[in-house]
């Protein structure tokens, strides 16, 4: 795992009306930060947007529903995972996570299974001078959106 990426396992409670999930708590050590703005992502099946980067702000995400792959790049050079990848899977048919992505780590994403519903909070409000972009297919980082599944 990427030095300062959390993943929350949530505990779910379900019923035969449903389910009750707690996403994240003002008292969360892993939401120190606090909050800044909270967003919404709509995302269809195929499509991917990386990679995103911030200096100052840092993200909390949960899928609501469909299938995302979510992918990590560590540009911090001192951290101890620098220029290492990290690969996970939000929404249905994964488990009840949140995930905490900290400044300077590069973040990206493809919906899998769509429509995507991607909730975040950011620790600050939207800053365009904090706002950093890489490009999809930026050889440093070779990722390859575009891989599907492993044969096996």
């Amino acid at each position: 795992m990427i030095d300062g990426v959390v993943v929350k396992e949530l505990v779910t409670h379900v019923d035969e009306r449903g389910f009750f999930r707690e996403i994240i708590r003002g008292t969360d050590d892993f939401f120190k930060e606090g909050f800044g703005q909270w967003g919404h992502s709509l995302m269809h099946t195929g499509v991917a947007k990386a990679w995103h980067i911030h200096k100052i702000q840092i993200d909390w995400w949960y899928v609501a529903s469909g299938v995302l792959k979510v992918a990590l790049y560590d540009t911090r050079p001192h951290s101890p995972t620098f220029r290492e990848t990290q690969e996970l899977f939000m929404g249905d048919q994964q488990p009840g996570r949140v995930l905490r992505v900290p400044q300077g780590v590069a973040h990206g994403c493809k919906a899998l299974m769509g429509p995507v519903h991607l909730f975040y909070i950011t620790s600050h409000v939207y800053n365009p001078e904090d706002e950093g972009r890489i490009a999809h297919d930026d050889p440093e980082i070779g990722y390859d959106w575009e891989k599907g599944p492993t044969i096996k």
